[in-house]
């Protein structure tokens, strides 16, 4: 289910862009980093200047793109979308860059898989609204010095750590998003129903939430695949029972975790007795992307209690066995 996966999905459905809040007020959760962006946006306003840039970083699903929108509404301006895989030259940044409006946005997500050259053109982009281009080659080249417009770049990324300090130091407004917890995700769910037309039961409304991983994103693509369940079985809206049926069917457990979970899990339980095993084995046995694994499924089971990383490798807490209702086969192994 690679590229497909119900719990990663691509964000590309009209659905999406409905749920997606518009304003700060709209969005739930978060609310130290939405108190704090208010007051930089506000600030931004009354002197009349572009917004200082903003680097977004935590895991797939939790809102970076979402925020980035919600930046462009506040201060009334235009934003563009794009991502550092599809930046792949310096005349593509140049074209994104000149096109930008007076206080425009400029979105490009996981924005760390820039390269280095790239790096050197944003610096004097986003310290002195200017670009620095060298025209033709050999003993013809020339540098050419193009004004910007005062801009603001807003970068998302999973991975923070790979961002280079350079880079990330000309970042001024710098937040990293967190896990929801299972009442703000309940208010998601119920959001979103809302907006979807979908009547739906608090308790149901609360399963899904609890189910989908503390991400807005799963949980609005678990409400509407139960939708289709209650839509093909002429329920007039989803209850409890209903959302527990199609959670079954749709291979989500009690915790959030898919088959591939539990498959990631089993392997470091039965192949490894518990670890520690290293991501590329793990990647090899289960038939997925070691980045994958890494970015879309590691970070939740170690949130959750499931692994934990140790410099040897990851490890399969009690939590795991007891999870899957496997017995420990070297105690030690086991880390409480």
């Amino acid at each position: 289910m690679t590229g497909n996966r119900i719990l990663n999905p691509e964000d590309s459905s009209a659905d999406e862009a409905v749920l997606r809040p518009e304003f700060l007020s709209d969005f739930i959760g978060q609310k130290e980093i939405l108190s704090n962006l208010a007051v930089f946006i506000e600030s931004a306003r009354k002197r009349n200047k572009a917004l200082d840039h903003v680097l977004i970083s935590g895991p797939p699903g939790l809102g970076k793109t979402t925020l980035a929108r919600i930046i462009a509404k506040e201060i009334d301006s235009s934003i563009t979308v794009t991502s550092a895989q599809v930046v792949t030259k310096g005349g593509d940044l140049a074209k994104f860059l000149t096109l930008l409006g007076d206080k425009d946005l400029l979105f490009i997500d996981e924005i760390h898989s820039l390269s280095r050259g790239l790096e050197e053109i944003l610096y004097p982009a986003m310290e002195d609204y200017q670009i620095d281009l060298v025209v033709g080659e050999g003993i013809s080249a020339q540098s050419v010095q193009i004004p910007l417009k005062p801009f603001t770049l807003v970068g998302a990324t999973t991975r923070s750590g790979m961002l280079s300090e350079p880079l990330k130091n000309r970042f001024g407004i710098q937040f990293r998003l967190d896990y929801y917890n299972d009442p703000e995700m309940c208010q998601i769910v119920k959001r979103s129903a809302k907006i979807l037309e979908i009547e739906i039961d608090e308790d149901a409304a609360y399963e899904i939430g609890t189910r989908s991983r503390k991400t807005p994103r799963i949980a609005n693509h678990l409400l509407k695949r139960i939708r289709d369940f209650a839509e093909v079985k002429n329920y007039s809206g989803i209850q409890l029972d209903l959302c527990k049926t199609a959670l079954e069917k749709l291979g989500i457990d009690s915790l959030g975790l898919d088959h591939l979970d539990r498959m990631i899990l089993d392997c470091m339980i039965e192949r490894y007795k518990g670890g520690p095993v290293g991501i590329k084995p793990i990647a090899v046995i289960v038939g997925e992307e070691e980045r994958t694994i890494e970015d879309s499924y590691e970070p939740y089971l170690v949130r959750s209690g499931l692994i934990n990383r140790t410099p040897s490798g990851r490890v399969a807490t009690k939590l795991a066995y007891d999870h899957l209702n496997r017995k420990a086969n070297e105690p030690d192994n086991l880390l409480f």
